[in-house]
């Protein structure tokens, strides 16, 4: 079935109606410092990382996010922070935050972009990349004082404010030099002539007027800027100094990260280095700062990641505390882990497969980089390891066996050797599996591309781009089994997959062939010929229907039981590159080269869902219980989720018509309107899909009404229900004088006279002629005999109760206060019911009671006998079709069940 559009179908722009931005995950820092905060409050310490186009803040205790910030138009240039506010620079704007979350200020007058902040006091000063430096007044937004410089001759790289200093600020330059400047006055107090390099850092030491610098040539100056005068000097051989801090809680030491990742400790009393923390970071380290009073060093990189140390141990030295570690390349592949939908399988760029936890930061795991010996690796350590494995194309992971053996099988880029991991020792596996054909010869260009294990733990099969097919036992790793007398394709294995109950496997060859093997015999049993070559293959195991990615930008899905194409699936304008199932197997979710991320229903054969992105989806996964779909995009280091409104509100399933245009849909925490846009979205799904459902779908359907059984089922049987439900002995009479003053019995209560009350002996007997009142249901049948619409009393009775309508019947007749004529009007209403063939239970169960209270008068009344001969055909013939309907289904089920097919 290809997909086609109505022309009676609306074509609106938007967003996406199935999935709405959530939260991102795995990024935690880039190329900015931090800044630590203390709240006076809380009495906690605050750590401040910005991430993209907004920043995040976690609490130094336990590294929990305290908060997100909202976002800025582009990526955050700078970053700084007082006692109240966090100022954040956006190219030539500067913004002040409050509370961490909302803007209250924004700084409008430098020309280019902003990229010194620093705080100072009610005022806040920024320095932007054409060398021009504007003080603020923070609360009226107004420009203080504005400063220009020469970029030859003093281009500003570094800015402070020394302790003690009032009104005044340090300068350092490019060219080497430093210069004091009193704001107030405007005036340069002093020039520093340098050391004949560029300054990078400067940094207030815990001594009054001692500052330290740090320069390009590595070196670190520890200067006393009262006396202009150099108290040490310091050089590190890792390239320019990029952080400087100093211990606070009682150890003369100075910290400073370099360019590599290292970082320095300098004993300032013995003038020596007294310790290196190498590999602390894996590129830069961007941020460091000693916790105040306490021996916590915080730092934090490009590499995203946050890292507090501690240090408590003999040497000096610092040994890791927590760390917030996400992926310091993007992530290639992503799939979901275990089928609660808590924790996401992430292979990076970095070489890395690392787990995520959609509940709390604090449940995520890294499981290394893989290694073709990591004993050998240990030793080398991390920058130096030559024999580390390239980064992970794609994996397959199941949980049935992983607290026995490794329960991941992945395959490397360029490389024919597939490994194993262990997600509960959170580490590479013991088995590195490798077709005996080429353990020792390992041609070029030969290497794994195609990999999944069995649904009960136990196998592992890998496809070749030589078109080999092994069969491997996760346990022990021996080789089982190889599909095909040589190969099982011409051409490079593009997908794979094995069955749910390990009875077929599946694969699929670049020449354009999908092939079915008995798993157990590897016997070849049947094969598919496609039109165009496939590049991916996905199968969903509960529901046995396979998604085939072509390479002409299509899609066919093939149900493994039939083995027959049952949808085909165009629109996408590039390169498929990932596809993932629903849970319930309706949906199948595809994203490709042109940005888009689309949801093909496939009962219906309809593309129901169709978003733009501003960057390319690499992965996407859905969630095993439907909650999200993630997704990790080009050049990102995070991973998103999007949430499922289909559960919590209402959604249009309506097929999108061809010249849909969607609007393009920012990825989650990066749009601060995007609860504006979500309400919007979803008012107008609501729209589209309200129905409202005709009383009857078609005249000749008889339709029931929709009224519980208790209000009809039992109308014949009220005397016995009366009878069984009768006290067993009368009510007794109390002694003492009744609380509630006494009535006249009636339809319409009436107090007792005086005259009553003194009366020694009161009747018993009622009036009849107090009950002598035509009720609604009566007057409203009098009314129908003239006008033959039979609605109003048709619904006065669907509103009573049992007890109720069968009072009301009673007193149609003579007897009772009603009529000949209210009778006829009774009758007429049944046989309007069972015209219009509505409420046809209500009409069979009013009638038999009708009948079953006044047969004797109907026998005796010539025109009631002449509407019920006229009403008995009629019903005769509506049972003798429902009858024959009824036989016609249980002889059908009957055959169904006892015949063999």
């Amino acid at each position: 079935m290809s997909l086609s559009g109505n022309a009676n179908e609306v074509a609106p722009t938007g967003g996406s109606t199935l999935f709405a931005a959530f939260r991102a995950l795995g990024l935690y820092s880039n190329h900015l410092a931090h800044v630590l905060r203390y709240h006076h409050r809380h009495r906690e310490f605050y750590l401040v990382t910005a991430v993209g186009k907004s920043f995040h803040t976690y609490n130094v205790k336990k590294l929990g996010i305290a908060a997100v910030s909202n976002a800025l138009p582009q990526n955050i240039t700078c970053l700084a922070a007082d006692r109240m506010l966090v100022f954040a620079s956006c190219g030539s704007l500067l913004h002040a935050f409050a509370r961490n979350k909302e803007v209250v200020h924004t700084y409008k007058g430098h020309k280019a972009d902003v990229h010194l902040v620093l705080p100072f006091g009610d005022h806040v000063i920024s320095v932007d990349s054409d060398n021009i430096v504007i003080i603020w007044d923070v609360e009226s937004e107004e420009e203080y004082l504005q400063m220009n410089f020469d970029k030859t001759v003093f281009a500003v790289s570094a800015i402070m404010h020394p302790s003690t200093y009032l009104n005044k600020i340090l300068l350092g330059s490019e060219q080497g030099n430093l210069q004091l400047w009193n704001v107030k006055s405007n005036k340069l107090l002093y020039t520093f002539p340098g050391w004949g390099t560029g300054v990078t850092v400067l940094q207030q030491a815990p001594a009054v007027d001692v500052i330290a610098v740090g320069l390009v040539s590595g070196h670190i100056i520890v200067h006393n800027i009262k006396f202009d005068e150099i108290l040490m000097k310091f050089q590190q051989d890792w390239g320019p100094i990029t952080a400087i801090s100093f211990r606070t809680d009682g150890h003369p030491v100075m910290a400073a990260g370099s360019p590599v990742g290292h970082i320095g400790l300098w004993d300032l009393e013995e003038k020596k280095l007294q310790g290196q923390m190498r590999d602390a970071h894996s590129t830069a380290v961007s941020g460091m700062s000693f916790v105040q009073g306490e021996p916590l060093l915080i730092t934090n990189g490009s590499d995203n990641a946050i890292r507090v140390w501690i240090f408590d141990g003999p040497g000096g030295n610092g040994r890791l505390l927590r760390h917030r570690m996400g992926h310091s390349a993007p992530p290639t592949k992503i799939r979901y882990h275990g089928q609660n939908g808590q924790q996401i399988l992430s292979a990076g760029q970095d070489g890395t497969l690392q787990s995520f936890s959609t509940v709390h930061e604090r449940f995520n795991k890294s499981l290394g980089r893989g290694s073709i010996n990591k004993k050998k690796s240990k030793k080398k350590g991390l920058r130096y390891d030559t024999l580390a494995l390239p980064p992970i194309t794609t994996f397959a992971t199941e949980i049935a066996r992983q607290s026995d053996w490794d329960g991941i099988i992945a395959c490397h880029q360029g490389y024919v050797t597939c490994t194993t991991w262990n997600y509960q020792k959170t580490s590479m596996g013991i088995h590195k599996l490798t077709p005996k054909d080429f353990s020792k010869n390992k041609p070029l260009g030969v290497y794994a591309t195609a990999v999944d294990i069995t649904s009960c733990g136990n196998f592992a099969v890998i496809g070749l781009t030589t078109g080999h097919v092994d069969v491997y036992n996760m346990q022990s790793g021996i080789h089982r089994g190889r599909y095909g007398k040589e190969k099982a394709h011409e051409g490079s294995i593009r997908g794979l997959a094995v069955d749910g109950l390990n009875q077929l496997t599946i694969t699929t060859g670049s020449e354009g062939l999908i092939k079915f093997w008995n798993f157990k015999t590897t016997k070849f049993t049947h094969s598919i010929n496609l039109s165009t070559s496939p590049s991916k293959m996905l199968l969903h195991r509960d529901s046995g229907i396979l998604g085939i990615a072509m390479d002409d930008f299509s899609i066919s899905v093939l149900d493994i039981e039939t083995r027959k194409i049952v949808r085909k699936f165009s629109g996408h304008q590039g390169q498929i590159n990932d596809m993932t199932f629903s849970s319930d197997g309706r949906w199948l979710i595809t994203a490709s080269v042109d940005c888009t991320i689309r949801t093909w229903d496939l009962p219906s054969g309809c593309l129901v869902d169709y978003f733009l992105l501003d960057s390319v989806a690499v992965s996407i996964a859905m969630s095993p219980t439907g909650d999200f779909l993630a997704s990790s995009h080009v050049d990102d280091l995070g991973i998103y989720l999007w949430s499922n409104r289909s559960l919590y509100s209402l959604v249009s399933l309506r097929p999108l018509s061809p010249d849909y245009e969607p609007s393009v849909v920012m990825l989650p925490g990066t749009c601060p309107a995007q609860d504006v846009d979500v309400t919007e979205q979803e008012e107008i799904s609501d729209e589209m899909i309200e129905y409202d459902s005709p009383e009857q779908l078609g005249e000749t359907l008889v339709t029931l009404s929709m009224l519980p059984k208790s209000r009809w089922r039992n109308l014949l049987n009220l005397d016995i229900i009366k009878q069984k439900n009768k006290p067993k002995e009368p009510p007794k009479v109390p002694k003492s004088a009744p609380f509630f003053i006494p009535t006249v019995p009636g339809l319409i209560p009436r107090y007792a006279s005086v005259e009553h009350e003194n009366d020694g002996h009161q009747s018993k007997v009622v009036n009849l002629g107090v009950l002598a009142q035509k009720s609604e249901f009566h007057l409203q049948l009098e009314e129908a005999l003239k006008n033959s619409n039979y609605k109003s009393p048709l619904s006065i009775l669907k509103d009573m109760g049992p007890s109720s309508i069968e009072a009301e019947l009673r007193g149609l007749s003579p007897d009772g206060g009603g009529s000949v004529k209210v009778m006829q009007s009774f009758l007429r209403m049944i046989e309007a019911m069972l015209n219009t063939k509505c409420d046809f239970e209500l009409a069979q169960a009013y009638l038999a009671l009708f009948l079953k209270l006044h047969l004797k008068i109907l026998s005796s009344e010539p025109t009631l006998l002449a509407e019920v001969s006229r009403l008995s055909p009629q019903l005769e013939e509506i049972w003798m079709h429902l009858q024959t309907l009824f036989n016609q289904s249980l002889c059908i089920l009957n055959y169904m069940k006892t015949a063999l097919l």
